[in-house]
């Protein structure tokens, strides 16, 4: 919504701004169609050109992730204390054969079910399960920070498959200003084609090649920059669920007391998502 917002404020205050003091809309209107076939058409080329189909959806994804924001609140995140924590003590209390069952089939597992947003997430739930499964088949004597390492390896490839919408967002948004170069070269060659018409539509023709210029800076630095930005947000923000994750179990396997490793993972979430002391605790008691 706030993405929607924010494009609208950049047209109205360029274009309104350029009419009070006194410009023409009409010759800019004119050029637009002309220049963004260019432009824009370059832009997707060159888009196309440098990736292959699957960062091309993965680049789909990242627009629904611009307008809809960050896939996960602040229940999630509780959620999300709740679930591995349960695990976790499970684990601690009753063995790895009471684990068992719910990380080899997470979707039948009552534990997961509880939880079916979470449930939805193969990451997470992999992430959970397989990090698991580790400690299970090594009957305990994994050393915490080999599984720690792990599982960061694990979030860096996903976090790299994940990050690729943004960087793509923003190589398009530092290639667009040269691409209004581009479109307003081909406008000065087909003016100086025309250098025996009169000043009036040499100045008209000129005017129209500068467009292009326009347009590269504005959806550079006005539009597609700011997307890629926001993109870039969303997806660091959506991430940040899979550390409470890895904060909870190495945690756990250190030997740490509960309570503990429940606020050591609550205290690293941001604040806007942070659920608050009261409601977490007051939440493990129940379960």
């Amino acid at each position: 919504m706030f993405a929607a917002i924010g494009v609208i404020v950049v047209l109205v205050m360029v274009f309104g701004g350029f009419t009070i003091t006194g410009g023409a809309l009409g010759p800019v209107l004119h050029a637009i169609p002309h220049e963004m076939m260019i432009i824009g058409g370059s832009a997707v080329g060159a888009v196309i050109a440098g990736n292959s189909m699957k960062e091309l959806k993965g680049l789909g994804g990242g627009f629904t992730k611009i307008f809809k924001g960050p896939q996960y609140k602040k229940q999630d995140f509780l959620d999300t204390i709740f679930l591995v924590s349960r695990l976790m003590k499970m684990l601690r209390t009753d063995g790895p054969v009471a684990v068992e069952p719910h990380i080899e089939d997470p979707k039948s597992s009552p534990i997961f079910g509880e939880y079916p947003k979470l449930l939805k997430d193969e990451t997470l739930v992999h992430l959970i399960a397989d990090t698991l499964r580790l400690v299970v088949v090594s009957s305990g004597t994994l050393d915490p920070h080999a599984v720690e390492e792990v599982m960061d390896n694990s979030l860096k490839t996903h976090h790299h498959d994940t990050i690729r919408p943004a960087d793509t967002l923003q190589n398009l948004a530092d290639a667009l200003p040269a691409l209004g170069i581009v479109a307003a070269v081909l406008g000065v060659v087909k003016t100086m084609g025309s250098i025996d018409q009169p000043p009036a539509i040499l100045g008209g023709m000129i005017g129209s090649a500068l467009v292009g210029t326009f347009l590269g800076v504005l959806l550079a630095y006005g539009i597609v920059g700011p997307f890629a930005n926001r993109a870039r947000q969303v997806i660091e923000g959506d991430a940040a669920i899979y550390h409470v994750v890895k904060q909870i179990i190495v945690a756990s396997l250190h030997g740490h007391p509960l309570p503990l490793v429940i606020e050591a993972a609550r205290s690293g979430i941001s604040h806007t998502n942070q659920p608050a002391f009261a409601d977490v605790f007051d939440g493990m008691r129940g379960r």
